[in-house]
């Protein structure tokens, strides 16, 4: 028997679908050339559905680098948890496991797209400003975590780190892109240098 979705289940399915297809053309077009008739044509719904799970484009925008956001924090646990100890962490295997793992140029282009937005839109700024500042004191947390499981400290604080890490990893994924040169070990280098054994 076919199992019956519940209204909150489609409704986490439109959702879904839309944000999807918000994330494809926002990262091919930018957020000013992405009309919302071709997101919800993509998507398969009209622009009213838009309108109802987001209403307005920058909201639509916003929830999808929400989205993007918890990603990479998912990415990044799981590429440090797969280090036990400080001897293990390999800059070598670290950076293709990044590369890998986070290496997508629409996703750094839509990042680039939230730069700009932030940077003509003060009010908007101003709006995220606490959500990205708890972005950098939970990655500086994990981060100080990790690092102390490791048997290892760091030689700079936890959250600059994090700062650091947000601000460049996606100028690292672009510029390995469009020069065709591998960034990420020498930029997993730098992060890796600020980590040393706790004993020294």
């Amino acid at each position: 028997m076919p199992e019956r979705w519940t209204r909150e289940r489609r409704l986490e399915h439109t959702r879904n679908l839309l944000l999807d297809a918000a994330e494809e053309s926002f990262a091919r077009k930018g957020l000013t050339a992405s009309a919302l008739e071709d997101i919800a044509d993509a998507a398969g719904y009209t622009r009213g559905a838009i309108y109802s799970h987001f209403g307005a484009k920058e909201e639509l925008f916003l929830a999808v680098i929400d989205r993007q956001r918890d990603r990479f924090l998912e990415i990044f646990t799981e590429v440090i948890q797969s280090f036990r100890e400080f001897g293990d962490l390999d800059v070598d295997e670290l950076s293709r496991r990044w590369r890998e793992a986070g290496s997508d140029p629409l996703r750094a282009a839509l990042n680039y797209e939230l730069t700009l937005f932030l940077l003509r839109n003060p009010q908007a700024r101003e709006r995220l400003a606490e959500q990205r500042r708890e972005t950098v004191r939970s990655l500086g947390e994990f981060i100080s975590k990790g690092v102390a499981r490791l048997g290892a400290r760091l030689t700079i604080p936890a959250e600059s780190l994090a700062r650091v890490i947000l601000a460049v990893n996606d100028g690292v994924t672009l510029g390995s892109y469009l020069d065709e040169v591998d960034l990420y070990r020498p930029y997993l280098q730098l992060v890796a240098s600020s980590i040393v054994p706790a004993d020294t």
